[in-house]
């Protein structure tokens, strides 16, 4: 594929994952200074690394979200609390990556990611 059909196929599994309207928001702000930053995580992450066919986008949510409460990074891990049920990954299963988290990437961390969760949860008028 050249670079153009990766960026197409990364922006189809942006919008597939995060949701049109997420990225939408974040492209209607491209500028001269963010463009190229925005080219390449559409590019890069999204047309070359999620849409390998290795891991189910599924499984690449539980990775995701057990990184993202590893580096404690809770803007990127609400997007991807609301990615992960895009893809099918159940709110007991969000449960069971945060609880192992908290073995793996410290309680502090942990409980943080389960406070971020809930406020997607409650955003989302989803019931645990």
């Amino acid at each position: 594929m050249n670079q153009e059909e990766i960026y197409d196929a990364g922006m189809q599994v942006r919008r597939e994952v995060l949701g049109s309207e997420h990225v939408d928001k974040a492209t209607s702000n491209v500028n001269a200074f963010n463009g190229d930053f925005q080219n390449f995580i559409t590019r890069y992450a999204w047309g070359e690394v999620w849409t390998r066919p290795e891991l189910a986008r599924r499984e690449r949510s539980l990775i995701t979200l057990a990184m993202l409460i590893a580096l404690n990074r809770e803007d990127e891990f609400k997007m991807h609390v609301r990615a992960a049920l895009n893809n099918g990954v159940t709110i007991a299963e969000i449960k069971e990556v945060l609880l192992q988290s908290g073995i793996y990437c410290g309680l502090p961390a942990a409980n943080a990611a389960y406070h971020a969760a809930e406020k997607v949860f409650a955003a989302l008028n989803l019931e645990f």
